[in-house]
């Protein structure tokens, strides 16, 4: 009986939790946002696998994590690869000008949304795979075809940046951003919206 039992209860922990690794041990100075970002998910991904975490801000040393297994590491690291880590002074001032032109007079949380989708896209299939290709690609960014991506950055989209690569992977996955009161591309408006921040709707 008791044999039973034990069998029933591996088969309910396979069947609830597929696809999970061993348990992740959380060490000192870990981040929900950081392991997402390694892992090229979203801080909810985890969450989902860790419904016991109430706050996903308080996670503590020695704590078990459940992530996802290594073959869906394995996958994602190689699209992401190490560009989440290398990312150059060139990048980040290219990242803050982009930001300061798309988003000059946007409330602060509005210019990190703005870089969150360039880091976004550098991570998606759909898209170049560096912050340079990205902001560069054809017909994606007004200030590079208007020259205002050559205006040095304010002190406020440098920061914006910094913010956005600790925080990247808690964005939800906005890809696009538009001013609804300006946009001229009606495809824009059929995407899922994220969030809405000052005059801009974020959308993935």
């Amino acid at each position: 009986m008791r044999r039973t039992l034990l069998i029933l209860t591996v088969l309910a922990v396979i069947l609830v939790v597929p696809g999970l690794a061993s348990a992740y041990t959380i060490k000192p100075g870990d981040t929900l946002s950081e392991l997402a970002q390694k892992l090229g998910l979203g801080v909810d991904d985890i969450l989902k696998l860790n419904p016991e975490i109430k706050d996903p801000d308080l996670i503590y040393a020695g704590d078990s994590l459940n992530l996802p297994d290594g073959e869906s590491e394995a996958k994602q690291t190689k699209k992401s690869g190490n560009k989440s880590h290398n990312i150059t002074a060139k990048e980040k001032d290219l990242l803050a000008r982009i930001v300061h032109a798309e988003a000059k007079g946007e409330p602060f949380a509005g210019k990190v949304a703005v870089a969150h989708v360039v880091l976004n896209r550098v991570e998606h299939d759909a898209f170049p795979d560096t912050i340079t290709e990205v902001i560069f690609q054809p017909r994606q960014f007004q200030p590079v075809a208007n020259g205002a991506i050559n205006q040095s950055p304010d002190t406020e989209s440098v920061r914006a940046v910094e913010e956005a690569l600790k925080t990247r992977g808690s964005s939800k996955g906005s890809l696009y951003f538009y001013n609804p009161q300006t946009a001229t591309n009606s495809w824009v408006f059929s995407r899922e919206t994220v969030k809405v921040i000052g005059n801009h709707v974020f959308a993935r």
